[in-house]
């Protein structure tokens, strides 16, 4: 871009680009850790060599033959010392005879996605490892986004990391006939990403808008893939509440929750490419949670305002939901939902019989909910006391500014 200095683009192209340049180093060598170490040296090559050079008509291309490059000379330095010489000459030769165009980068992180969702994988390594190395969230990201401490998530990546290393796991998208074994795994991770970007863990924003664009990327290159009813589903889920974004923060970012939204802000295509395939999907008769889940969003995105949104459906979807995948989180969103049937004192009961059973005490969103029900209801300290909970465990800041003007209006 006219203007900017070579530093400032060098981080642009690093944000934008790094885990897809990441995802084809990680095929080229075979090498989760090689290929970072390549990554970041092709980046700091790319800060000295542009300045003299300028940038590159293709940044990407340029930053993997490079990365490419210093992944060999290190292969070599190694060569020379190493007890395991043969194998790092083999490993040498064929990364120096591999072929490869730009036209591979585009699907390479679909293909690592499959390769961290390996069924060799242990199934609490699977996600995780995926969020790191595919989406560069961290660990502490990943942690929250599971309810778990970071030490855990770090202890499961780097051995799910040994595991790819040490039993050759192939860096490819699976067989027709494989894929379905594989797909839950994967429609999970794309979620989580999505999800992160949506409503992000924390930080100084509240969306994140290069996770929720990657993540319905790579669900579009699945559903070329595999049409199936749950991709569908997973798509438009995404599409819906994406098209939400822009009006779930003010100009000055603070957030603005779904009753007090500006709906001429929702990106209408979007709801139109979401809607169409819910209904492409519950016509298979086929779906599962992710369609349901997308249907509950098509209610909401089709409501010209909150008092016209059709309760009672939403309701029922979220029972049928609940059947599906019993979940305390489900559980939380359908008490919303509830509360604007049968009003707020429905939707305490049955956050407050959560929190009993001892489920989602770390959750913020709970006792934010349990919050707002009270304070409908007129319980300022019961209300106070929610609030202050929910602040003391939320780490995105909009959120938390959000949480103090309540406790302030309570005051």
């Amino acid at each position: 871009m006219p203007g900017l200095s070579v530093q400032v683009r060098v981080e642009q192209i690093y944000r934008q680009e790094s885990r897809r340049i990441l995802a084809t180093l990680i095929r080229l060598l075979g090498d989760f850790d090689l290929a970072e170490e390549a990554l970041h040296e092709a980046f700091f090559v790319a800060v000295e060599r542009w300045q003299q050079d300028g940038v590159p008509d293709n940044p990407r291309t340029w930053l993997v033959s490079t990365g490419r490059f210093k992944a060999i000379d290190v292969l070599r330095r190694r060569a020379r010392f190493a007890a395991s010489r043969p194998l790092l000459i083999a490993q040498l030769e064929a990364l120096e005879q591999a072929d490869w165009s730009d036209e591979d980068v585009e699907d390479d992180r679909l293909r690592l996605i499959f390769t961290c969702c390996h069924p060799a994988l242990a199934a609490d390594a699977q996600v995780p490892l995926t969020l790191r190395e595919v989406c560069d969230l961290t660990t502490e990201e990943i942690a929250r986004a599971f309810l778990s401490a970071p030490a855990t998530i770090a202890q499961r990546i780097v051995r799910a990391k040994a595991k790819i290393r040490d039993a050759k796991i192939p860096y490819q998208v699976p067989s027709l006939t494989e894929l379905p074994e594989r797909l839950d795994s994967v429609l999970r991770v794309i979620y989580l990403v999505f999800n992160e970007g949506y409503s992000a863990s924390i930080g100084a924003q509240v969306t994140r808008e290069d996770l929720t664009r990657e993540a319905i990327r790579l669900g579009r290159l699945l559903l070329e893939l595999l049409p199936e009813p749950e991709v569908m589903g997973l798509l438009a889920l995404m599409l819906l509440h994406e098209s939400r974004r822009v009006a779930r923060t003010s100009a000055s970012g603070e957030l603005i929750l779904l009753d007090d939204q500006d709906r001429t802000l929702w990106n209408s295509e979007m709801i139109a490419e979401g809607c169409a395939l819910v209904e492409r999907a519950l016509s298979t008769r086929r779906f599962g949670p992710y369609c349901l889940q997308a249907a509950i969003a098509a209610v909401h995105a089709e409501a010209p305002s909150v008092k016209d949104t059709d309760w009672e459906q939403i309701v029922g979807l979220y029972d049928v939901l609940l059947r599906a995948v019993p979940s305390p989180v489900i559980e939380l969103n359908r008490a919303a939902a509830l509360s604007k049937r049968d009003g707020p004192l429905a939707g305490l009961t049955l956050v407050e019989a959560i929190l009993a059973r001892g489920e989602l005490q770390d959750y913020h969103l709970a006792h934010s909910a349990r919050a707002e029900f009270c304070r409908q209801l007129g319980r300022v300290e019961q209300a106070r006391q929610a609030y202050e909970r929910a602040l003391a465990l939320t780490r995105q800041e909009p959120e938390r500014r959000f949480i103090e003007g309540r406790l302030k209006a309570l005051e």
